[in-house]
């Protein structure tokens, strides 16, 4: 097997075999927990949240409230990511962890226990909005800690599978998100899927966290963060470091590069959901099916796309996955257009199930690459969340509108989400991976 330029080690040695394992075990389960929690509330803002918090709205503008408390997560994500970042490069990878997933865990179950609207009136927006904060909050240090303990704990040669196990985590927990609300809709009425059914996978968190919880405090430090320890090489305000010369560059096009993947995943795994049962009027069971089907294939296939960023580079991976993405986004949508599940459910598998995997498993491998091991976890975190403010978290509104500007045509959000795809093959073509 060749080992690309960028995977060259710097500082860390590979842990022992068992200490690998743990890694990657705590890795992939706390990003299925962490990305289960937050996503949920995505899949609940498409059914549920415009009628529970926002019911004296139009559907029109519920929707668009929903996905705008939706879209605050990611605003708030990227001071997180500057908070646990600093502590993960400061005080390291695990610690870290343990602590944001106790966060977004406690968060994601007080939502399962918050009164509606017709309750306590305004309070009830107010507070779900306060516990999206919370969510975002400790999503901002959960993506970068899980990557850094699988990549840093791999093997040499093996860093671009290692890095794409954690991101099977985010095909997982969307996958149990919709999964269970599949499951939910299929046992209840529709009267008590809206009266409380929806609650009971906000609180079937308590039961995740704990265990993962669990399963992060048995794993080790990574040999990179222990050695940089040990040699007192730490930086004393990482954020400073990734914001100047001459690393200020690697970071803009690190946000730049994003764009593309960010829209994507919330177009497919978010977007499409919601447009689909009130655009186009299919049935919402079987279309949390074709995404939870969708997601699943996607999380089989992103081990291939690490193998590969082994083979060739996780730049060359990650540049020609995202612009299959662009090349594709047109054809999905004319596909999601004849309002067949057939047609909606091929577009969904190959532009999230197959393309979506193609890219997203080399990203993690990619972007720490680009940082050394002494501001890694603050570089991966600023790259990942602030990008997710405009990639990630206003996608859903931004084509919301589009669609509406359009007059119920979807062809100027595929415009839009054309020019993502072109900025991110940009970018990532300028990247230039060190570490």
């Amino acid at each position: 097997m060749t080992i690309a330029p960028e995977l060259v080690a710097d500082e860390a040695t590979a842990a022992p075999g068992q200490t690998v394992r743990t890694a990657v075990l705590a890795s992939v389960v706390g990003t299925t927990i962490e990305w289960y929690d937050f996503f949920l509330y995505a899949t609940a803002a498409s059914l549920v949240f415009n009628h529970a918090f926002f019911p004296d709205q139009s559907s029109f503008v519920g929707t668009m409230l929903a996905f705008a408390t939706f879209a605050v997560g990611f605003l708030v994500r990227p001071i997180g990511g500057f908070v646990f970042g600093h502590v993960g490069d400061r005080i390291g990878r695990k610690r870290t962890l343990a602590l944001t997933m106790l966060l977004m865990g406690g968060a994601t179950a007080l939502m399962g226990l918050l009164p509606t609207a017709a309750q306590i009136g305004v309070l009830a927006p107010i507070l779900l909005l306060l516990l999206r904060i919370v969510q975002g909050f400790a999503l901002g240090g959960e993506w970068a800690g899980a990557v850094l303990l699988a990549v840093e704990h791999s093997p040499r040669g093996r860093r671009g599978l290692f890095g794409s196990i954690p991101q099977i985590g985010l095909a997982l927990g969307l996958a149990l998100g919709t999964g269970v609300f599949v499951l939910l809709q299929l046992w209840l009425s529709p009267e008590a899927f809206l009266a409380y059914g929806s609650r009971i996978a906000f609180l079937f968190s308590i039961a995740l966290v704990i265990f993962g919880v669990v399963v992060r405090f048995r794993v080790a430090e990574t040999p990179a963060f222990e050695k940089i320890r040990r040699d007192d090489a730490r930086a004393a305000v990482p954020v400073k470091e990734i914001f100047r010369p001459p690393t200020l560059r690697t970071t803009v096009l690190g946000l730049l590069s994003r764009w593309g993947e960010g829209a994507a995943y919330n177009t497919w795994g978010v977007f499409t959901i919601a447009y689909a049962t009130t655009t186009l009027h299919l049935d919402k069971v079987p279309v949390l099916i074709v995404v939870t089907v969708a997601a699943l294939l996607m999380a089989a296939l992103l081990p291939v796309s690490g193998w590969l960023a082994d083979r060739f580079s996780p730049r060359a991976v990650y540049g020609t996955g995202i612009a299959a993405y662009g090349l594709a986004v047109f054809p999905a949508f004319a596909l999601f257009n004849t309002g067949s599940i057939t047609a909606y459910a091929i577009g969904m598998v190959l532009a999230f199930g197959i393309i979506h995997a193609w890219f997203y498993g080399a990203q993690g491998t990619l972007y720490a690459s680009l940082f050394p091991t002494r501001t890694r976890y603050t570089g991966l975190s600023t790259v990942y969340q602030l990008s997710g403010v405009y990639a990630s978290g206003l996608t859903p509104m931004i084509l919301t509108a589009l669609i509406a500007v359009g007059g119920g045509s979807p062809w100027l959000a595929c415009g839009y989400l054309v020019a993502t795809a072109a900025i991110s093959v940009v970018a990532t073509w300028l990247l230039r991976p060190e570490y």
